[in-house]
């Protein structure tokens, strides 16, 4: 377990045992107890959360992903603007199919931060590549702090956008994520007050 969990590169172990649904009450709890069978992976659905930063994204992915690999399934993580990175460096070494064919073939990949770094042409497509490969035949989580609508500006073009979401979207769950901000409310726990602008 330990060997698939270092394979997966999860930056850290969340269990969804630790989720505090009495605090982010936009998440229902039966929802996520069927996601955790696992059958969402056997059914090649995707999972995308959206919400404002801090109300448990990558919380939920990582312990889904933990749930997975638990089960004996393959999971890969990545965070956005890694990718866009690993896309670059694949590019100058020609080994953008190579790329595409590695996170084609986890049984769940997760992408954290959807939103918060614009792709460049060249990962945006090679993005679209992965998630027309896994169609229906591997799962993706998404976390995003943007809205479907909003999606066009992070490819940087609308149709990219569009075809991305209409596979994803196909077969999938979305859980709108809303409320404060988790990290936020343990700073104030601990006596730590935010600087509010005047």
């Amino acid at each position: 377990m330990e060997r698939r969990i270092n394979k997966a590169k999860l930056p850290y172990l969340k269990r969804i045992e630790d989720f505090d649904f009495a605090f982010q009450t936009s998440v229902s709890e039966r929802r996520i107890k069927e996601i955790m069978t696992c059958r969402f992976i056997d059914n090649g659905d995707n999972i995308l959360l959206l919400g404002p930063p801090g109300v448990g994204k990558t919380h939920l992915a990582i312990g889904i992903a933990l749930e997975a690999l638990n089960k004996g399934y393959t999971a890969h993580y990545t965070r956005c603007d890694d990718f866009i990175t690993m896309c670059k460096k694949a590019d100058e070494r020609n080994t953008t199919s190579r790329l595409v064919n590695k996170l084609s073939k986890f049984n769940v990949l997760v992408l954290d931060e959807m939103g918060y770094f614009p792709f460049d042409e060249l990962s945006a497509n090679l993005l679209f590549q992965i998630i027309s490969k896994r169609y229906e035949e591997g799962s993706i989580i998404i976390t995003s702090n943007k809205s479907y609508i909003e999606w066009g500006k992070i490819f940087g073009d609308d149709v990219l956008a569009t075809a991305v979401l209409d596979r994803l979207l196909h077969h999938s769950t979305t859980f709108n994520m809303k409320g404060e901000s988790y990290r936020l409310k343990e700073k104030q726990k601990a006596g730590i007050q935010p600087i509010v602008a005047k």
